[in-house]
C-alpha cells in the first residue's frame, strides 16, 4: 500500500486524485515515529505539504473510526498567511476528508464575517483561516477551541515576516494545552525556532528529502541587463519563453501598476495583484489566470504569497528579492507537481554581486546569460510557427478549407503566399525590445583637429569596476539618462569605484540637468560634474576676454591647442 496506516476513506480520496505514492514530505510525516508528536517540518514550496499535514492529523481526528462524528466544535485548526492560501488549503482538505464526512470551514480577511460566524455555528471539523480573522472570531466567541486536537501553522516563516507573531501567539494561547502543534515552513530561521520552542513539546524535526538542494524541476537563469533596461528585459523574456502562465515579481505596488500598464499597452494579456486591490478584484484577477483569459500576473511578494496558478511555467524577478528566503518562495510558485519551470532573475550589471549573494544564500546555481535579444526572439517565433504549421499539415483539412487553399494558389507564388501567412501569424505578437547588449557598437569617432569643438566637460558616476561597469551598457545608459545621442559622449574611463566620462561642451549643461533626475530603475546611480558648471554656454562669438580669468573649459581647450601646435 503506497500510503500506510491511513483510514480507508482517506486512502480512497488519495486514489481518486491519482496519488500513486507519497511525496518526500508526505512519507516523512507518516513514519511511525511521528505518531502523536509535535512536528517542525521544513519542505520546499510545492512539495505537497498541504496534503502532508492533512494526512498527519487524520489519526487525531478519526481515531479508529472510518468516519468523522457529526460536525460540532472544531477538532483542528489550520492557520495560513494569506487569503488565497487559506482558500486553497480549504479546497485541498475538503476533497481529502469528503469520504470521511468532513466539513471544512474558512475564516479569512476580506470575506463577510457574519457569514463565517453562521457557518461556524452550524459546526465544523476543520477550520482554516488567516491569523487576524481567526483571532477576531476566537475573541468574539464565534470560534470555540476547547475540542481542538491539532493545530497547523502553514508557511510559518511567512506569517512572522508579515508581522503576525502577536496574532499567532494569541491563537495558540487560546487552544487546549493537550494538542498537537505542527509547524510547516520552507525555512527555519531563528524566529521560527523560538516559536517552536515556546509552543511545541519535544517536537520532531523533519527535513524533507532534498532540502538544501536545488529544486530539480526549476531551472534558474540570471539575465544580465543594462541599468534602466529591466522592463525591456522582462518583455523579451516573456516573448522568448512564451509561457502559458507567468508571474512577474516587483518590490512595490507602484512598480506593479507601472509594469502591468506597460505590458498591457504592448499587447500582453496581464493582470495585477497588489495590496491595494479589494478581495473581489483579486478574485477576478485570479480567475482570469485560471481560465486562460490572462497569461501574466504582475505582483508584489505579499500579494502573491500562497497563490497557486495552474501550469505556471515562468517566474520573473523584475526586481531582486531582499533575501534568499523570498527568492525561494517566489521561485517555488513554479516547478510544481512534477512539471518543469523557469525562475529568471533580471540583474542589472551594477547589481550582479547582490544577485550572486542571493543565489549563494539560497544554495542555488543559475545560468548567467544576457537577456534574450530581438534577433533571438524573431528566430524563436519562426521555430514556433514552423512547428505549428507542421502539426496543422498532419491533420486532414475540411473539404471547404482545401477548396479555398486551391483557390488561393491559383496564379500566385506559393512562397509569397506562405510569407504573407507567416506575417499574419506574427502580427498579434508583442514586438520585442532592442537591448543595449544586442545593439551594434557605435562607429569610431573621427580624430579631433585644432578646429574641433574642443575638450569636453568631464562627469563622474558612482559605479566602477567593483559594480560591474562595462562600456556596453554605460554608453546606452548615459544617452538615455542624459537625453543625448552617442556622438555627444566622448572618452569613458572606468575605475575601481567610479566611472568618468566626457560630454561635448555644447550638450554638457543639458546633460547635467537631465542626468540629475534619475528614474526609479536607476535612482541608485549618481551622476555629477567633475568641474563646477556655470550657466549654459552662449553662442560661439564672444567679446574680447583679454586679462579676464578663463573658465576651466577654455583653459583646457587652450592647453590642448598649445600641445597640438608643439
Amino acid at each position: 500500500m503506497p500510503f500506510p496506516s491511513l483510514a480507508a476513506p482517506i486512502a480512497a480520496a488519495l486514489a481518486e486524485r491519482g496519488y500513486a505514492e507519497p511525496t518526500a514530505v508526505q512519507a516523512a510525516v507518516l513514519e511511525a515515529e511521528t505518531a502523536g508528536r509535535d512536528l517542525l517540518v521544513s519542505a520546499q514550496t510545492g512539495s505537497g505539504k498541504t496534503v502532508a499535514y492533512g494526512l498527519a492529523i487524520s489519526a487525531d481526528l478519526l481515531g479508529e473510526a472510518e468516519r468523522l462524528p457529526h460536525a460540532g466544535l472544531p477538532l483542528a485548526l489550520v492557520v495560513a498567511p494569506t487569503r488565497e492560501l487559506a482558500l486553497q488549503v480549504q479546497a485541498e482538505l475538503d476533497w481529502l476528508y469528503r469520504n470521511a464526512g468532513g466539513r471544512v470551514v474558512s475564516c479569512v480577511g476580506g470575506m463577510d464575517p457574519l457569514a463565517e460566524r453562521r457557518r461556524l455555528a452550524h459546526g465544523a471539523h476543520i477550520v482554516v483561516g488567516t491569523p487576524g480573522r481567526l483571532r477576531d472570531h476566537i475573541e468574539r466567541g464565534n470560534l470555540q477551541t476547547s475540542a481542538m486536537r491539532a493545530v497547523v501553522l502553514d508557511e510559518a516563516d511567512e506569517m512572522l515576516d508579515l508581522g503576525f507573531r502577536e496574532d499567532l501567539e494569541a491563537i495558540l494561547d487560546a487552544l487546549p494545552a493537550e494538542r498537537r502543534t505542527l509547524l510547516f515552513s520552507a525555512t527555519v530561521p531563528r524566529p521560527i525556532a523560538q516559536l517552536a520552542k515556546s509552543y511545541q513539546r519535544d517536537a520532531l524535526r523533519i527535513e524533507a528529502a532534498g532540502e538544501g538542494k536545488q529544486h530539480s524541476d526549476i531551472e534558474y537563469r540570471a539575465l544580465a541587463v543594462a541599468p534602466g533596461e529591466i522592463e525591456r528585459a522582462v518583455v523579451n523574456t516573456l516573448r522568448y519563453l512564451d509561457p502559458r502562465t507567468a508571474i512577474v515579481f516587483c518590490a512595490t505596488r507602484a512598480a506593479v501598476a507601472r509594469l502591468h500598464g506597460n505590458l498591457v499597452e504592448r499587447g500582453f494579456s496581464a493582470v495585477a495583484l497588489s495590496g491595494e486591490l479589494s478581495q473581489a478584484e483579486r478574485s477576478r484577477a485570479m480567475q482570469g489566470l485560471r481560465d486562460g483569459r490572462a497569461r501574466i500576473c504582475v505582483a508584489t511578494d505579499v500579494a502573491a504569497r500562497g497563490i497557486d496558478l495552474p501550469d505556471l511555467a515562468l517566474v520573473i524577478h523584475a526586481e531582486l528579492p531582499h533575501d534568499p528566503e523570498t527568492l525561494l518562495h517566489r521561485s517555488g510558485r513554479t516547478g510544481r507537481a512534477g512539471k518543469k519551470g523557469v525562475s529568471a532573475l533580471i540583474v542589472p550589471h551594477n547589481r550582479r554581486r547582490i544577485a550572486e549573494r542571493l543565489l549563494m544564500g539560497a544554495k542555488l546555481k543559475a545560468e548567467w546569460t544576457p537577456a534574450p535579444s530581438a534577433e533571438q526572439i524573431h528566430a524563436k517565433d519562426g521555430e514556433r510557427i514552423l512547428e505549428s504549421a507542421t502539426a496543422m499539415l498532419e491533420e486532414m483539412p475540411e473539404d471547404a478549407d482545401l477548396a479555398l487553399g486551391q483557390r488561393l494558389l491559383e496564379g500566385r507564388n506559393p512562397e509569397l503566399l506562405a510569407a504573407a501567412l507567416v506575417k499574419q501569424l506574427r502580427a498579434p505578437l508583442p514586438a520585442p525590445e532592442e537591448l543595449a547588449e544586442g545593439r551594434p557598437a557605435p562607429a569610431p569617432r573621427p580624430e579631433r583637429g585644432p578646429d574641433a569643438v574642443g575638450e569636453g566637460v568631464w562627469f563622474r558616476m558612482n559605479v566602477g569596476r567593483n559594480g560591474q561597469a562595462d562600456p556596453r551598457w554605460i554608453l546606452p545608459f548615459l544617452c538615455r539618462r542624459g537625453h543625448v545621442t552617442r556622438d555627444v559622449i566622448g572618452r569613458i574611463r572606468i575605475m575601481d569605484r567610479e566611472t568618468r566620462f566626457e560630454v561635448a561642451p555644447h550638450a554638457a549643461q543639458r546633460f547635467a540637468h537631465a542626468a540629475s533626475r534619475p528614474g526609479e530603475d536607476d535612482a541608485h546611480i549618481v551622476i555629477e560634474s567633475s568641474v563646477p558648471m556655470g550657466p549654459a554656454p552662449r553662442a560661439p562669438h564672444r567679446p574680447d576676454t583679454k586679462g579676464k580669468p578663463r573658465s576651466p573649459y577654455h583653459a583646457a581647450r587652450a592647453k590642448g591647442q598649445r600641445s597640438q601646435r608643439h
